[in-house]
């Protein structure tokens, strides 16, 4: 199984080094691997946190999209650290060198790989919790400041105000800042307070380890020590029933001793399918509140405390164009500014706009139109599926299914009109779309199996 991994993945670097530019395949791409599959889906090992980051956030659909084309048995990808990958040295040891545009900067310890200065990737390995995400800089606006006001009474309060605070949202947008820094604050204003920070995926890794060598109670003692949990990525639970109840006897015995609970996901609680109704009761007894996409405010504001943190000078131009381009996520827009600094340092020279929108064209995915075709093309792809199946009046469950997910995600995610759908798709009556989106609508409520479909289609436009 190694060898294939590794020819599936020498395979698709050939295939990923023909559409991005070879600075970007050198940086991201060079010290990776394919770690391990499992049901279907593939685990990229990368040297650090940022590049995982980075890759996820950049090159998830493209990675996804050319694994698929090789091995279609593949239907999900995600990013892991391996610790026993090695980076190359003559990169990792790369300084970049001192100019006068950076004489002020504290990153030229910065290097081509793109990994973080070592205190600013340190974590403790105690409490799980990184120093480097503190409330002093952590950036507020509309997007998060109501997750900001509850963390700032549970600093107050541990243990007592909004417990337990639950917070989601879409990835990178700062939730992960948002709860380290809940637990640094604590950390330091009550010295003596235990404090926990761990991923729930950890969590379930560590409770099946514990039940396969009979050592459930030191388990159970380890986690119910701590005065303050803090968890991420709680949907991560969803389907898994042993650890959801073990998960719900955590909380019991934490909250009944006012011990303060933290989780954070990528969704609301109660739209998370496969997880008990009794933990959802518990999350909404706290606090819930989302954190959304930033405006252009706040992220002009991200990226002047993000250039002051890291002592660089930027014109207000550049900021504010990078600010008005890249709309998605907060580490996105952290990463964008990460290859503008780089860029800076590598010409030894102040860049003009010019300049970074040539850089943000070259290392972003281009934007472009998606028709019904592209859609249809996806989807025929995704289920192994002829194209022109599709369009035909045939009832084969092996068609109708894909059918009625692709007029579902015409529908909700473009917007598209049930009449026109139905004209488009072999001329079927708008009553029949509306079935299809309605049986879709419904099945992803108690079907988490079809929402992660659905979901890896998204990923793949």
């Amino acid at each position: 199984m190694i060898m294939e991994n590794k020819e599936l993945w020498t395979r698709a670097l050939v295939d990923i080094e023909l559409e991005v530019s070879p600075a970007n395949f050198t940086t991201w791409f060079k010290n990776t691997k394919i770690t391990r599959i499992e049901q279907g889906t593939a685990f990229i090992g990368t040297t650090n946190e940022f590049a995982r980051d980075w890759l996820a956030n950049k090159y998830n659909s493209t990675i996804l999209r050319i694994l698929r084309n090789i091995s279609p048995e593949i239907r999900a990808i995600e990013f892991v650290i391996a610790k026993n990958i090695t980076p190359n040295q003559a990169g990792r040891d790369l300084q970049l060198e001192k100019s006068e545009f950076t004489q002020k900067s504290r990153v030229n310890s910065m290097n081509l790989a793109g990994e973080l200065p070592l205190a600013e990737a340190y974590v403790n390995k105690e409490d799980g919790l990184n120093p480097r995400y503190t409330f002093e800089n952590f950036i507020t606006g509309p997007f998060n400041e109501l997750a900001f006001a509850a963390s700032q009474a549970v600093l107050r309060k541990p243990g007592i105000m909004y417990n337990p605070l639950f917070i989601y949202g879409q990835t990178g947008i700062g939730k992960t800042h948002l709860t380290q820094a809940l637990g640094n604050g604590i950390k330091k204003n009550f010295p003596g307070k235990r404090i926990q920070y761990i991923s729930s995926e950890r969590f379930a890794n560590d409770y099946v380890a514990a039940v396969q060598s009979g050592k459930h109670a030191e388990f159970k003692e380890r986690y119910r020590k701590h005065d303050v949990l803090i968890m991420d990525d709680i949907q991560f639970f969803a389907g898994k029933e042993k650890t959801q109840e073990e998960l719900f006897h955590l909380y019991e015995a934490l909250h009944g001793n006012n011990k303060q609970i933290i989780f954070s996901s990528d969704r609301h609680p109660n739209y998370i399918n496969g997880l008990e109704d009794r933990l959802k009761s518990r999350f909404g007894a706290g606090m819930i509140v989302e954190i959304t996409m930033p405006d252009y405010e706040s992220r002009l504001a991200i990226l002047q405390e993000k250039s002051r943190q890291q002592g660089i000078i930027l014109s207000d131009d550049i900021l504010r164009y990078v600010a008005e381009t890249i709309q998605a996520s907060i580490r996105e827009l952290e990463g964008t500014l990460n290859l503008v600094i780089c860029q800076a340092q590598l010409k030894q020279r102040e860049l003009s706009v010019m300049d970074i929108k040539s850089l943000i064209k070259n290392n972003t995915k281009p934007t472009r139109p998606v028709s019904i075709k592209d859609i249809v093309r996806v989807i025929s792809s995704f289920y192994n599926i002829d194209e022109k199946h599709i369009y035909e009046k045939t009832r084969r469950k092996e068609v109708v299914r894909p059918r009625q997910i692709l007029m579902f995600i015409l529908r909700e995610d473009f917007n598209i009109s049930y009449p026109l759908i139905g004209q488009k798709l072999g001329g079927r009556d708008h009553t029949t779309v509306i079935h299809s989106c309605e049986k879709v609508k419904n099945d992803v409520k108690t079907d988490g199996t079809l929402l992660q479909e659905i979901e890896q289609i998204r990923a793949l436009f």
